[in-house]
């Protein structure tokens, strides 16, 4: 049942954590239920176009935020086609139009966080999307054998098994608006997306997950169908979730949407030679967490979640944990 059947003059405020191709699949989806969903997307990325802005020009890599904008703006095709428009010539070769919007815009704004600010005006964002933070950060992976990774790229791309990350320079502070986000929700998401370097992540911004933790709120994490390389090889959903609890606390996430969708044998194979396979359903280990299985697959030759799939699931889920409170009666 959609949200707006069940009582027209309310919407849910959903604040979801993460970054890369995951979020903005969720992202989609949860535009078709709601005007309020608010986006924390990390700001680690120190790779391709996002790296060498963040590098030559000194502001945060905006290609998640970019993405995440992009998701959730009320725009035509041809816009987003425009957003996301690589150059592939001259020294704007792999600078996307996007990224170099937000640049721009944190020039003549003077600040990044007016930047996206504005950004979601412009493109009529239906919600909005934050920076998890303002800081210049890099994503510290710790191994097994007690050496360290530093950067994004490079704990992508380690092959030593990753117990922890962390951000640093600490400290790492949150904006304002994130906390408010934190605060107004009636459901947290966290995921799908590059677990080490995209979800977490966004839970290590100083009081970030102690303020979801103390909410009432729901939360939620969407596993990833396939596993990535190197980053969380041979890891199962059990593995995923205790990674999650391990960077919070044991009794952080009330739910985990695990998908039952079977992507084809080509598909497979073709995600195989990268190193990535299905992620193994092992939920029934654990322990004070709700599952919800699901075919969640989208069509086509992607390993990905559908985006509308998705959110129904995750509305059903609120509605769920509504229960007999029922819907709010008016808009907060």
């Amino acid at each position: 049942m959609m949200i707006g059947q069940a009582n027209a003059g309310w919407m849910p405020r959903i604040t979801a954590f993460g970054g890369g191709t995951g979020m903005s699949v969720l992202l989609k989806g949860l535009k078709r239920f709601t005007d309020r969903t608010t986006a924390v997307v990390t700001v680690g990325d120190d790779g391709g176009s996002s790296g060498r802005l963040r590098t030559e020009l000194d502001v945060p890599p905006p290609g998640d935020i970019r993405n995440c904008i992009i998701a959730l703006a009320d725009t035509e095709p041809l816009m987003e086609e425009l957003l996301q428009y690589r150059f592939d010539e001259s020294e704007l070769a792999g600078h996307s139009f996007g990224n170099l919007l937000l640049v721009a815009l944190t020039k003549i704004t003077g600040d990044f966080k007016r930047a996206v600010q504005e950004a979601n005006r412009i493109l009529r964002v239906r919600g909005r999307v934050l920076p998890a933070t303002l800081k210049k950060v890099s994503i510290v992976a710790h191994h097994a054998d007690g050496t360290k990774t530093t950067g994004e790229v490079r704990v992508g791309r380690a092959s030593k098994p990753v117990v922890a990350v962390e951000l640093q320079p600490k400290p790492v502070p949150a904006t304002n608006e994130v906390f408010e986000a934190i605060e107004e929700a009636d459901l947290f998401v966290f995921g799908p997306g590059s677990l080490y370097t995209s979800v977490v992540p966004t839970l290590l911004v100083d009081g970030v997950a102690d303020a979801i933790r103390r909410s009432s709120a729901k939360k939620v994490y969407v596993c990833n169908i396939m596993t990535q390389p190197n980053e969380t090889k041979g890891y199962t959903v059990s593995d995923h979730v205790m990674a999650l609890l391990s960077h919070t606390s044991p009794d952080f996430l009330d739910y985990v949407i695990v998908n039952t969708g079977v992507p084809d044998k080509a598909v497979r194979e073709q995600y195989m030679r990268r190193g990535q396979y299905p992620v193994k359903n092992d939920a029934a280990r654990l322990n004070g967490v709700k599952v919800v299985e699901a075919d969640l697959l989208s069509a086509g030759g992607q390993a990905h979640h559908d985006p509308e799939k998705l959110a129904s699931c995750i509305m059903d889920i609120l509605l769920e944990s509504l229960g007999s409170k029922g819907l709010p009666d008016e808009p907060r």
